[in-house]
């Protein structure tokens, strides 16, 4: 059984900046690889969307209902709700994300 994967505005934000920055200043054609590459990682949540583990920021905050996964070095953030699967946050994992991480989910809860 399948999911349906969804990305919130902040998120497709999120791969337009990193996609920007990453033709900038990498070789060229690396920016459009980087963005296929990372659409498979989040997509592929569709099959298997327990697979993330609980951001450690949030779990240290006793919230449970985001997971994250892995595309070195970012992290995506996520939800479940039904058979919808919601990209939150696709961020550089070397940052500091507590607040970061909380702005936007609140920010997407309420919307």
């Amino acid at each position: 059984m399948s999911f349906t994967v969804y990305l919130t505005n902040g998120a497709a934000h999120d791969l337009e900046e990193i996609h920007e920055y990453i033709a900038l200043h990498d070789v060229s054609g690396k920016a459009d690889y980087f963005l296929t590459q990372i659409e498979k990682t989040f997509l592929s949540l569709s099959e298997f969307p327990d697979r993330g583990v609980y951001p450690k920021e949030l779990s240290r905050l006793g919230i449970r209902e985001f997971r994250e996964i892995f595309f070195n070095p970012y992290r995506i953030i996520y939800s479940c709700k039904g058979r919808n699967i919601y990209i939150l946050l696709i961020v550089d994992g070397r940052r500091n994300l507590q607040a970061l991480l909380q702005r936007r989910i609140l920010e997407n809860n309420t919307q």
